[in-house]
């Protein structure tokens, strides 16, 4: 079959094919002030290089929330994004400075170093699509004199408490969340063989990995 008609019909099934890309969902910014006004030149500003600086990295983000607030006599900027991947991970970072343009790029030059740091990670973390495996759990908040306690009893001294999740990742997956999210250690279940692992940061900056043997002594 030749003709006009199959030129129209070629042409609708690559307009079908491109449909995806065309229609690709974009990143969700949203943009708060924690008891400061976000004027619209400052919401435009960091909408703009959000958009531009983010996705140049990764593409797949899903939404990023922004909040500015003031600290003393510096403003505050906290830059959270959602990396879309199966693992939920998450990048943080927070610029300070008199300014709030300058706070706000200095979280962003964060966020950036962060992503283009784990951008072939990230990739990869994301083939196969498999859902992590986690567990639940309950995370505490409590005083720094908790260990001055000698009874042993510590119910009355709990500050906080939430509910968190311990997921089962590599340890290579691990210390990414750990980096992207700035926390300073994370428990997690080792998927090479299940068991919980720990690793934090240290002092001198390199990161500390606890496997435990698989049984005790």
């Amino acid at each position: 079959m030749t003709g006009p008609l199959t030129f129209k019909l070629q042409r609708a099934i690559l307009r079908l094919l491109d449909y995806p890309r065309r229609h690709k969902n974009p990143m969700q910014i949203s943009v708060s002030g924690k008891g400061v006004d976000v004027g619209e030149a400052l919401r435009t500003h960091i909408e703009t290089q959000l958009a531009e600086h983010v996705s140049k990295y990764i593409d797949r983000v899903t939404s990023v929330h922004v909040v500015v607030s003031r600290e003393a006599h510096l403003m505050r900027v906290d830059i959270t994004g959602n990396l879309g991947t199966h693992a939920g991970l998450v990048a943080r970072s927070r610029g300070e400075s008199e300014d709030v343009y300058a706070a706000f790029d200095q979280a962003l030059h964060k966020v950036a170093k962060q992503l283009r740091r784990y951008k072939r990670k990230l990739s990869n973390h994301h083939k196969g699509g498999e859902s992590v495996r986690t567990v639940g759990g309950t995370k505490y908040v409590l005083p720094p004199e908790t260990g001055e306690q000698e009874d042993g009893r510590h119910a009355g001294l709990i500050i906080a408490e939430a509910p968190t999740e311990i997921e089962t990742l590599t340890v290579s997956e691990a210390v990414m969340k750990m980096d992207l999210q700035e926390l300073p250690a994370l428990m997690f279940f080792n998927s090479a063989h299940g068991r919980l692992n720990v690793i934090y940061r240290r002092v001198d900056g390199n990161i500390s990995w606890v496997d435990p043997e698989e049984k005790a002594a």
